[in-house]
């Protein structure tokens, strides 16, 4: 990402993903979890109506794509690194421009695309499953120590104010 890249012309980020993948429908779901900033707008692209998308279906289909607030598309890792900074993740845009991690995912990303569909389905399931679960109960721990501070009368519970 470059210094022209800012919070204001990435975001809302509308991401095209293909549902009908599991390992991109468990990506997205573990994404849709974290963006409580609502920074983040996701379109099945197996499904919807796809007249005002930024490629044709069979792009779309091919390799994950999100458009930014300013128009700019963004397509495969670039897409998923801003998709994970709009979830407050700074830390993987960082890792994914690093020179040697870069190279590899421009590598790895296409070849994971194309064949999605034949990766085994059972472990890739798992590990994007055991993401999740982690998701949940960490969101379920912070609840539950929202709801304690609100119990006892604390400002915590104010949940318009940042964090």
């Amino acid at each position: 990402m470059t210094r022209r890249d800012t919070a204001a012309t990435q975001f809302p980020l509308t991401i095209y993903y293909d549902a009908s993948c599991r390992m991109c429908n468990a990506e997205m779901r573990h994404l849709m979890l974290r963006n409580q900033a609502g920074k983040l707008i996701f379109i099945d692209a197996s499904t919807a109506d796809l007249s005002q998308a930024p490629a044709d279906k069979a792009a779309l289909m091919q390799a994950i794509h999100g458009v930014g607030a300013d128009g700019q598309v963004y397509v495969g890792v670039d897409c998923l690194t801003r998709a994970y900074l709009g979830v407050g993740w700074a830390w993987v845009p960082r890792l994914a421009g690093l020179p040697l991690v870069a190279g590899a995912l421009d590598k790895l990303y296409p070849m994971l695309a194309r064949n999605r569909y034949r990766l085994p389905l059972a472990p890739m399931a798992w590990v994007l499953e055991q993401g999740l679960q982690c998701t949940v109960r960490r969101q379920a721990r912070q609840a539950a120590a929202r709801s304690a501070s609100c119990a006892r009368g604390s400002d915590a519970c104010d949940i318009d104010r940042p964090r």
